[in-house]
C-alpha cells in the first residue's frame, strides 16, 4: 500500500494549560525544549512538519514556529493566524522573512472562525464580514509575495505602493508559502473555492469528503478561480495500537474518561456554534462508528477530544482508511494522537511506512 503525491504532518498542542485532548502533560509541556523535542522527533520520524494551533490565550503561533524553525532543519510549521489578529502587510512581511531565514518551510493555515474578538481587539463577529475580510487578507498577502508595488483598497483592509521585503523565493511548485484554510459554511467554502491554496477538513465520514470535494471544485469554476486548483487536507486523529481489539478497548476506555470531565468552557460553546464542528457533532447520531473505524462519540467532548473523530485500529487499519481518503482526493494530512511525543514516534514506525509503500 502507498499513497503517492501526499504530505503528511503532525499537530503540536502549543496549550499554555497542560492537558490537551486527553493528553496527561506535564509541568513544562510547552517550554522551548519540549516543543523543539517534538520537532526534532517529527523530522527523525519522518513527517514533513506540523500545524501549530492558535486561539486567544495560547502562546503566539508565529513566535513558537520560528523558534522550532530557527532549531531544526527540515520541520515546516503550519502556523495558524486569524485576519483579525494581524494586518495583512505586517504579517506578509513577517512571514516572508521567516521563509527566507528557514530556507523555504513555511505553511500558513488561515482560521476565520468565532474567537475571543474583543480581548485583542477585534469587532468583527458577523460571519459575512469575517469571511469577506479573509478574502481580502489573503488577496493582499498572496499579491505582496509575488509582486511590487501593490495597491489594494478594500473594504476591510488597504494598502499602497506596498512591497514585501525580502521577496518570497519561488520554488518548484510553490510560488509562495501554501495557504491553507478551513470553514464549512457556504461563506467559508466561497473563499476556499477561489483564494486558498489547501482546503482542510475534519475528520468526516467518506461520503460527506467526497460531497464538498465535488462541491468545492465546482464552486471554483463559478468563482472564476485565478490560481492553480484548489487542493485538499485533512485534520484528523489517528488513534493506533498493535492491534485493532487493543485500540478500540484503549480507544472507548479514554473517551469514557473525557465524558467523567466534559467541559464548559466559552471555547467549546464556540466550536459548537461553528458550522464544521456542527457536522461533527451531527456525526454521532449517524452511529458511533461510521465507514470502517471512524470513531464519531469523542466529538461530543470539547477539551478531551475537541470535537473530533478518531480512525480506530492497527496500522493496517487506519493506513486503509487514509488511502480511501486518499483515493477521493486528499493530499494533506494532519494527523496526532496523545500524548504527541510518544504517538509522533509510534506513527512514524508504524503508520507512515505503509503510507509510503
Amino acid at each position: 500500500m502507498s499513497i503517492p503525491n501526499t504530505e503528511f504532518l503532525w499537530y503540536i498542542p502549543n496549550q499554555n494549560e497542560p492537558g490537551h485532548r486527553g493528553d496527561t502533560a506535564v509541568e513544562g509541556h510547552n517550554s522551548l525544549e519540549t516543543l523543539t523535542e517534538h520537532a526534532l522527533a517529527l523530522e527523525r520520524s519522518g513527517w514533513k512538519g506540523a500545524l501549530i494551533g492558535t486561539s486567544w490565550g495560547r502562546p503566539d503561533t508565529f513566535t513558537v514556529a520560528t523558534a522550532l524553525a530557527a532549531r531544526t532543519t527540515t520541520f515546516e510549521p503550519l502556523i495558524a493566524v486569524r485576519p483579525g489578529y494581524w494586518r495583512p502587510a505586517n504579517f506578509a512581511s513577517s512571514i516572508a522573512t521567516l521563509d527566507h531565514l528557514s530556507g523555504g518551510r513555511v505553511r500558513i493555515n488561515i482560521v476565520s472562525g468565532k474567537d475571543n474578538l474583543g480581548a485583542y481587539g477585534d469587532a468583527e463577529a458577523e460571519q459575512a464580514d469575517r469571511y469577506d475580510r479573509t478574502r481580502e487578507f489573503i488577496q493582499i498577502i498572496r499579491r505582496l509575495w509575488t509582486e511590487e508595488n501593490v495597491t489594494f483598497r478594500g473594504e476591510h483592509f488597504s494598502v499602497e505602493n506596498s512591497t514585501a521585503v525580502p521577496r518570497i523565493e519561488a520554488r518548484e511548485g510553490r510560488p509562495h508559502p501554501k495557504i491553507y484554510f478551513g470553514g464549512a459554511s457556504e461563506a467559508a467554502e466561497r473563499v476556499a473555492a477561489a483564494e486558498a491554496d489547501v482546503q482542510l477538513f475534519w475528520g468526516e465520514p467518506l461520503d460527506g469528503v467526497a460531497e464538498r470535494i465535488d462541491r468545492l471544485k465546482k464552486l471554483s469554476e463559478t468563482v472564476d478561480r485565478q490560481h492553480a486548483p484548489l487542493e485538499f487536507g485533512l485534520r484528523i486523529t489517528t488513534f493506533i495500537r498493535d492491534t485493532t481489539d487493543q485500540a478500540w478497548e484503549e480507544a472507548q476506555a479514554r473517551v469514557a474518561q473525557m465524558a467523567e470531565s466534559e467541559p464548559t468552557t466559552t471555547d467549546f460553546v464556540r466550536r459548537r456554534e461553528a458550522v464544521g464542528q456542527r457536522r461533527l457533532f451531527d456525526l454521532a447520531s449517524r452511529g458511533e462508528v461510521l465507514d470502517d473505524n471512524l470513531y464519531t462519540t469523542p466529538g461530543k467532548f470539547g477539551g478531551g477530544g475537541a470535537g473530533t473523530t478518531w480512525l480506530v485500529g492497527s496500522a493496517e487499519d487506519v493506513a486503509k482508511s487514509l488511502q480511501r481518503y486518499a483515493d477521493l482526493g486528499i493530499t494533506h494530512f494532519v494527523l496526532s494522537d496523545t500524548p504527541y511525543l510518544r504517538e509522533i514516534e509510534r506513527q512514524g514506525s508504524q503508520l507512515l511506512p505503509l503510507l509510503r509503500g
